[in-house]
């Protein structure tokens, strides 16, 4: 009953895929800080400083917190009021060996934020690659459905107004070009991220000067030493006590970029859901209302919008932030921080999964498209139908008025009368047209109005998604991306 008396975030108890849930828990950071204290050891123990085999074995062997460890940690934060101090001193515990070492010879130089700072940009770089591969294979998705209707033809809208036809698959692509930017993006700012590295209090590495006896070239190495241990190219090649808080802005706006391109997807899903053209998986025991037994509500899409406006607004909070940072660092960053990061990519990867899973689902209904083409595809044929006149030896002026006064005739039976569209029957039942009302049914042939919208199709599938979804990274991902089942 306790779990269940407590506030919980939605984002990780009802939405998060396990994995990015993981990421960002108590467990993965408290073992990453313990990795981050193990290479600095091994680094310095490297470099010649007097660390023992012993203190490191134990520290490899003490990663993982127990439920004890966890509890132990928490009285002692209570007590110091310092959430890295209670856990260098539990690690200390249960690494006796290693407890002098991680509480003077690496605490002399390491500040809280080598662990925590670093660990945030681990887990801001294995988040960033986890959303990638969820893009890819969700652009994946996109990109088959979009080929399969590459030629349907449907009404176009603009200003929400009919206008002329494109096709199911060409819309498709309007959303595929947007979340192909969104991959480049992210991985841009993925392949951005360095490690804050071993720069000490206030980033003049000072500390580490005084430990290696004023040997500059040691503290260079040891720089890049860690850096290696953790897996990362380079290190920031100058901090404060922390790293820039304009890294978080350089994360969370593709991040913000991707909600929009998300909201404005599940939109347009909404929209086509309303007349009823293409639908959003519904399950046979779903219930779309609790009034209204008949309603099929989008509510996958309608998530998908709400939570990708939270995405957008939590770039504004690093904006902010990073802004307000005074000098070498203030710590009205770390609460908010602690909120942010976290939920932004918690919020990322529910969009994602939510889109794929309402991709691979998407039921499409041409005969409702068809029959809206109808209403409004006479209209949009009366230049076709006096061009058709004017090749049989017609008056181009005489033909315009003719369709003029039977276009304003169809348009009040159906703006006055609410009846259907019934242009061409008038057409059909004037004398004047008697030379083309045999090509009547060619002139009004959906597929003559969509132009080129299949083959730019096929050519952006070909041209710009395949080299996208190239890279072995992604393609790896795509192979291995299985259909998305939403528990909620």
């Amino acid at each position: 009953m306790e779990a269940y008396e407590t506030y919980q975030t939605p984002l990780s108890s009802r939405y998060a895929s396990k994995e990015m849930a993981n990421l960002f828990s108590p467990a993965k950071r408290f073992r990453t800080w313990r990795e981050l204290w193990l290479n600095l050891a091994i680094a310095e123990k490297e470099l010649g400083l007097p660390i023992t085999d012993e203190a490191i074995d134990q520290m490899k062997a003490n990663l993982d917190l127990t439920p004890e460890q966890f509890d132990i940690a928490a009285k002692e934060e209570k007590k110091r009021r310092h959430d890295v101090m209670a856990h260098v001193h539990t690690f200390g515990q249960v690494a006796p060996a290693a407890a002098g070492i991680i509480q003077h010879v690496i605490r002399l130089g390491a500040t809280s934020c080598y662990v925590t700072d670093n660990a945030d940009l681990i887990f801001i770089r294995t988040g960033l690659t986890y959303l990638l591969r969820s893009l890819s294979v969700l652009i994946s998705r996109l990109s088959a459905f979009a080929s399969q209707y590459r030629a349907l033809p449907t009404l176009g809208f603009t200003h929400y107004q009919p206008a002329q036809l494109t096709t199911v698959g060409k819309r498709a692509t309007l959303w595929i070009q947007e979340l192909l930017w969104d991959l480049r993006n992210i991985k841009r700012a993925r392949d951005d991220i360095g490690l804050r590295g071993v720069k000490g209090t206030t980033g003049t590495q000072a500390s580490f000067l005084a430990l290696f006896d004023g040997d500059h070239d040691k503290v260079e190495e040891l720089d890049k030493l860690v850096t290696k241990l953790c897996g990362f190219e380079y290190a920031y090649p100058v901090t404060s006590q922390t790293y820039s808080r304009k890294i978080d802005i350089d994360v969370l706006a593709p991040l913000a970029s991707l909600g929009a391109t998300a909201h404005k997807i599940a939109t347009d899903l909404r929209l086509l859901a309303n007349l009823k053209e293409v639908e959003e998986p519904f399950e046979s025991t779903q219930i779309g209302s609790s009034a209204m037994a008949y309603k099929r509500n989008p509510m996958r899409s309608e998530r998908v919008c709400s939570l990708s406006r939270h995405l957008m607004v939590l770039h504004q909070n690093a904006l902010m932030t990073s802004s307000v940072q005074w000098f070498e660092r203030t710590l009205d960053d770390s609460a908010n921080r602690r909120i942010t990061l976290p939920e932004a990519f918690l919020t990322a990867d529910i969009v994602l999964s939510t889109l794929q899973n309402v991709s691979e689902g998407l039921v499409v209904y041409p005969q409702v498209i068809a029959r809206r083409i109808s209403q409004e595809l006479p209209f949009m044929a009366t230049e076709n139908i006096i061009m058709a006149i004017v090749k049989k030896g017609g008056d181009r002026q005489e033909a315009h008025e003719k369709i003029r006064v039977l276009s304003h005739e169809a348009a009040h039976q159906v703006k006055q009368l609410g009846l259907e569209n019934d242009l061409i029957e008038r057409v059909r039942g004037d004398p004047y047209f008697d030379p083309i009302k045999g090509q009547l049914e060619e002139l009004l042939e959906p597929k003559s109005f969509i132009g080129r919208a299949p083959e730019q199709v096929d050519k952006f599938l070909k041209d710009w998604v395949e080299p996208a979804l190239a890279d072995e990274e992604l393609k790896e991902a795509v192979e291995k991306g299985g259909r998305v089942e939403l528990t909620v």
